[in-house]
């Protein structure tokens, strides 16, 4: 149940992140228009508002209800654009903490015995730290040393598969009518064995800023399933990058000397 719970947490947290792409609708283009994968994702900076509107999110906080186990739980997100990305769940009166900055990671997860804050492996950094960036891994992908072609339809969605400069990979779905991304499939680890996780988002709603969050986000690892509702948004909340430090492990008291006889 612990090996369980811990691949839950590690990949959901990856979920919230992935937790808040923004779009709005476009008009989709004619059946006879073939459209390059850096076309596509043209239209879905587009969509989100452009790269002036993504610019004007300088962070995001998101309070949320995360779904697990029969278990509904209190999540919140925090995002400074470049800097930081931390989400902290209290599941079932323990506290899971998952944090990545422009240089590292780090956790606790006491379900997992690491009741101290932890370094992330490289893997585990490497497939999530994209998440401290506002627009999501695709946009301004080039500049981020990524790589996206097209791979192809699926009903009506576009399929972009995503490519790190790490070779991290992820396979995007985006609506050829909104534009928004209905789903990302990626690799995680789940039991210590490898696992295609699908996340899917949906109940898109629009910011003050134009930004357009998802509310719903559903993620799948094949034989187990989670949900999360985001119930709170606030951009360009003032946010302390000390919030992203990892914390120096509590000292452990000195030994109190055997009392002589």
């Amino acid at each position: 149940m612990k090996n369980l719970i811990r691949g839950v947490l590690v990949v959901s947290v990856l979920a919230s992140t992935v937790s808040l792409i923004a779009q709005t609708a476009q008009t989709a283009p004619t059946a006879q228009t073939a459209l390059t994968a850096d076309e596509i994702v043209g239209k879905y900076v587009a969509a989100i508002g452009g790269k002036d509107a993504i610019s004007h999110v300088k962070s995001i906080y998101t309070e949320s209800s995360l779904q697990v186990m029969g278990s509904e739980n209190p999540s919140t997100t925090m995002i400074v654009d470049g800097v930081g990305y931390k989400s902290e769940t209290d599941l079932n009166g323990t506290k899971i903490v998952t944090c990545y900055t422009d240089k590292g990671g780090w956790s606790v997860n006491p379900m997992a015995g690491a009741n101290e804050p932890t370094p992330m492996p490289d893997d585990v950094y490497n497939a999530g730290k994209g998440q401290v960036n506002v627009g999501g891994a695709l946009y301004d992908y080039a500049a981020k040393g990524s790589k996206v072609e097209f791979m192809g339809k699926d009903g009506n969605n576009y399929k972009i598969k995503l490519t790190s400069k790490e070779n991290v990979e992820a396979m995007y779905l985006i609506d050829s009518t909104s534009f928004y991304v209905t789903s990302v499939t990626s690799k995680g680890k789940m039991q210590d064995q490898d696992v295609d996780i699908n996340t899917s988002f949906s109940d898109y709603r629009k910011t003050d800023l134009g930004y357009v969050i998802p509310y719903g986000i559903n993620v799948d690892f094949g034989q187990f399933a989670l949900s999360i509702a985001v119930k709170k948004v606030e951009l360009n909340k003032m946010i302390d990058p000390a919030v992203f430090a990892m914390p120096k492990p509590a000292e452990t008291p000195a030994a109190t000397p055997a009392t002589k006889q």
